[in-house]
């Protein structure tokens, strides 16, 4: 068996990269990705491995030299790669291509051994290599039937959307048998190159063999192992991610902070949302506007306001809505003075906008990090503080005040004229009933309070990015209007807005379903031998390893091995180093996905 790689392309779109240098030579985590494909190949006793080359093309044969390969290397030039494709490259090789049975390989892809092995242990001699069809994949995609027969080559022109359950990406990796290009696969190159010209895609040549009555080729199906084809610089950065070392992988990946469907087989168990809402019915009608949202401008502020205020049943100068609460949280910090008081570990957006010595921190002397309303009065009762943060639930504990006592430290800030902030990003998941503090009374009796809320947390949208700020301060409310921009949130978010109420029955429901769901969770992670679970009210568990274990390598091994993302504390403030992790709840499915792994690990 031989390999021939098509290494004659330019690689435009990865820019400076590619300016002196085949595309086939930029780096992936410090390796070059054929200096990585050739690690494979030489693996596997080749009679010989045939280059086309093309741009930089003496540069590549060089460099290629000086890696000491021992499979035998030939190197054949398209000294007009500029104004052709891939398939005149492929013609260039066609002398080679019915010497011998043949692994026929693009040079911009990464992948490990496993995926290469896909196609050389294979039986059959024939084989398209193919991998169910993600997001992030471009290019050509195939059909296939019950017995993995390609049934069809799908080109870019007639990919269709509604129908990629049904589509499989080309890995651009072949496995071609002597005599399927001796009968079949040249003879059909030639007469394409022919009619055709050479301005064309080498895949459009087996397009034309799936007509025949038997064209002896097969697709082979891709179970997990790990690939990526670059393109950009964007392909690169999600590559070197993919293929990092297990340690650098988890940094990576949380420095993300978010964009995890560019991962589809990524199961996340860091960012928090509802696993049980929006409804089906909402995601349809959300849908069934797509194309008025997306091609439309969104209302300004006062509008959304409005909106959001009829959501809640509050008046639309009491309420300000922003592009998620980050933005909120951004404004309303610039905008009071002195210093503030928080409680630790926590969510630390809202002290990281002001300057540390203003942030007046209440540690809780307990293994649980729980806390109570008379807590913080009896700690801030002599501190010189103007600002009091409540994030109840708290993050990342879960710590609960019921509202009757987060009522009496209201009173008690009104009497000092503290401001309070209490974000109930995450009340709704609370087993308290009327848990909130978003009422026209509460607002309007203490007019120092500002309550914030994130719609992503627990309303389940995350993607379209929106939260509301209300009190009563509303010379405060307009002020904060003014800073954010007019125009803050997309048409997405107001629509969402427009037409939740209707689903305010299926939204309880879902919170209903998501408790009972929390507690089996609860119960079965009370299983897992060196692992304490600390009760919690919110849609996340903060989890204590008991055994030993370090967390940064629990949460290593579980992104490595089980491709599942968790939270590692153990760099958080508060924690001090201490080994917590914290775990959101998801349903019943991908909970006892966690559970396995998380026995199999620490058990």
């Amino acid at each position: 068996m031989q390999a021939i790689i098509l290494a004659a392309g330019m690689g435009k779109r990865l820019k400076e990269l590619t300016s002196n240098a085949t595309k086939c030579m930029v780096e992936v985590n410090g390796v070059t990705m054929i200096e990585k494909t050739l690690g494979h190949l030489e693996k596997l006793g080749l009679k010989r491995i045939v280059f086309v080359i093309g741009y930089e093309g003496q540069k590549l044969k060089s460099y290629v030299e000086s890696l000491n390969i021992k499979t035998p290397l030939e190197f054949i030039d398209n000294d007009v790669y500029y104004k052709t494709n891939n398939i005149y490259s492929l013609y260039l090789a066609k002398e080679k291509l019915v010497e011998d049975d043949t692994l026929l390989l693009e040079s911009d892809l990464v992948y490990e051994e496993a995926v290469i092995r896909k196609l050389v242990d294979h039986p059959y001699s024939s084989l398209t290599l193919v991998d169910k069809f993600e997001s992030w994949m471009d290019g050509t995609c195939v059909t296939l039937d019950e017995d993995d027969n390609i049934t069809a080559f799908l080109s870019k022109r007639e990919f269709d959307f509604s129908k990629t359950d049904e589509y499989y990406k080309t890995v651009n990796l072949y496995k071609f048998s002597k005599e399927f290009s001796q009968k079949h696969y040249v003879p059909f190159l030639e007469a394409y190159c022919k009619a055709l010209g050479t301005n064309e895609y080498y895949e459009q040549v087996l397009k034309v063999i799936t007509f025949l009555d038997d064209p002896q080729i097969k697709a082979v199906k891709l179970n997990g192992e790990k690939w990526y084809e670059i393109d950009d610089v964007q392909d690169l950065d999600i590559a070197e991610t993919l293929f990092a070392t297990k340690e650098e992988r988890l940094k990576r990946m949380q420095s993300r902070y978010g964009g995890y469907w560019r991962y589809p087989k990524l199961l996340d168990f860091c960012y928090l949302v509802n696993p049980y809402f929006p409804c089906r019915k909402l995601v349809d009608e959300m849908k069934s506007n797509f194309e008025t949202l997306l091609t439309e401008y969104p209302s300004g502020m006062s509008v959304n306001s409005l909106i959001a205020a009829k959501d809640f049943g509050l008046h639309k100068d009491q309420m300000v809505v922003g592009n998620g609460a980050s933005e909120l949280i951004k404004s309303l910090m610039e905008q009071l003075p002195g210093k503030i008081g928080v409680v630790k570990p926590t969510f630390e957006e809202y002290p990281n906008r002001k300057n540390a010595e203003d942030v007046i921190v209440f540690l809780p002397s307990n293994e649980d990090y729980s806390y109570s309303a008379e807590d913080l009065m009896n700690y801030y009762a002599d501190k010189d503080i103007k600002t009091l943060l409540l994030i109840n639930p708290d993050n990342p504990s879960g710590n609960y005040i019921p509202k009757k006592d987060v009522l009496l430290l209201a009173a008690w800030a009104e009497e000092r004229e503290i401001c309070l902030i209490v974000d109930e990003s995450f009340v709704d998941f609370a087993d308290e009933a009327d848990s909130s503090l978003l009422e026209q009374a509460v607002l309007t009796q203490y007019p120092h309070l500002f309550v914030m809320k994130s719609i992503s947390k627990s309303y389940g949208v995350p993607g379209i990015r929106l939260g509301i700020l209300a009190g009563d301060n509303k010379e405060m409310i307009a002020k904060l209007k003014k800073d954010v921009s007019i125009w803050n949130i997309n048409s997405f978010g107001e629509f969402y807005l427009q037409i939740y109420e209707k689903y305010a029955k299926d939204y309880k429901a879902a919170m209903d379903k998501f408790r009972q769901e929390r507690r089996a969770f609860v119960n079965a992670l009370a299983e897992v031998r060196g692992l304490r679970v600390i009760p919690s009210q919110a849609n996340y568990l903060l989890c204590e390893l008991t055994n030993g274990e370090s967390a940064t390598k629990l949460a290593e091994d579980l992104l490595d091995e089980d491709n599942i993302l968790i939270k590692d504390l153990s760099t958080k403030k508060g924690f001090e180093g201490r080994n917590y992790i914290r775990i959101a709840i998801r349903d019943e499915k991908d909970n006892e996905k966690l559970v396995a792994a998380l026995k199999k690990k620490l058990n």
